[in-house]
């Protein structure tokens, strides 16, 4: 209380004295910190998630402390509720030029729940529409009997499961390597590469579907409309990560994430649903001379 007895004393000889409390800190801006970065620094930051978005995968990292033997540890990569995956979807889906998929949606909570069941329902999406597909191409033929292929269910889960795990784990190999090399990247997490490739292949599951149409000219365009809404999402995911890099390193870096995305469409396209047509053996037609006569279609 003697500061108080001190205040009162110097008001009482002099009305007009100010007070200052050497206890209170002195207040800083906020913005004078940003107007010492660079103009263009700061957005760069957002879209990289170096700021705000590492401290809370540090705390997240804190949360996930269980081992990983323990069904705890696992349950962590499945928390997530109906709105997030609905909403990671539509980020995947309907892409914001600009944006970083992994710092609007993925990096506070990155999951698995979501890119297992994406690539299950894009596996039996693939193998029954390819069913389909082929039995409407010989719809009508009389030599044709339809007999489902389950084999292509088998396929299919190879295919994309070991493309959305595999190709993941070169990518996160691929840049904590350069970010040895070069210290400004960014590496993102294996968890958040295969959340977004996981996310990024639910545009097919609907394409999978129309590829039943019997008309190339519509199957290819539905491709192309799928790799440009999925691949805007990875490169621009992928991109602010490595632009800091070799000119040349990070073109090509997003050229073969491009290129192995563009291949898992084609691929399909190609095996499930443009499969080659075999030769239909016709009937013998007797002929009224006592000779026959043998065509063949093909």
């Amino acid at each position: 209380f003697a500061e108080f007895d001190d205040a009162a004393n110097l008001l009482a000889a002099n009305p007009d004295a100010t007070t200052i409390s050497i206890d209170e800190p002195v207040e800083i801006p906020k913005n004078q910190h940003s107007r010492l970065q660079e103009p263009g620094r700061e957005e760069d930051d957002e879209l990289l998630g170096t700021d705000d978005s590492d401290k809370t995968e540090l705390l997240a990292g804190q949360k996930k402390s269980a081992p990983f033997w323990t069904f705890e540890y696992y349950q962590t990569f499945f928390d997530v509720d109906t709105y997030q995956v609905l909403d990671r979807i539509k980020g995947s889906v309907f892409p914001v030029p600009g944006k970083n998929f992994v710092r609007l949606y993925i990096r506070s909570n990155p999951d698995l729940y979501g890119p297992f069941w994406i690539c299950a329902t894009l596996v039996f999406t693939i193998a029954v529409s390819g069913n389909l597909s082929n039995f409407f191409i010989h719809l009508g033929k009389p030599t044709y009997h339809y007999v489902p292929e389950f084999r292509k269910v088998s396929i299919a889960a190879t295919t994309i499961y070991a493309y959305a795990w595999l190709v993941p784990l070169a990518l996160w190999g691929f840049l904590m390597w350069r970010n040895s090399k070069v210290m400004n990247i960014v590496s993102y997490s294996f968890l958040e590469i295969v959340c977004v490739y996981g996310y990024s292949l639910f545009i097919y599951i609907p394409t999978a579907i129309l590829w039943i149409i019997p008309q190339n000219v519509v199957r290819w365009v539905l491709v192309v409309f799928s790799l440009c809404l999925s691949g805007s999402v990875l490169v621009m995911t992928f991109w602010p990560a490595v632009r800091d890099d070799n000119r040349r390193i990070a073109v090509a870096t997003v050229a073969t994430i491009l290129l192995l995305h563009a291949l898992l469409a084609v691929g399909c396209l190609a095996y499930f649903f443009d499969a080659p047509e075999l030769d239909i053996p016709v009937p013998i037609i007797p002929a009224h001379n006592g000779t026959t006569v043998v065509t063949k279609s093909h």
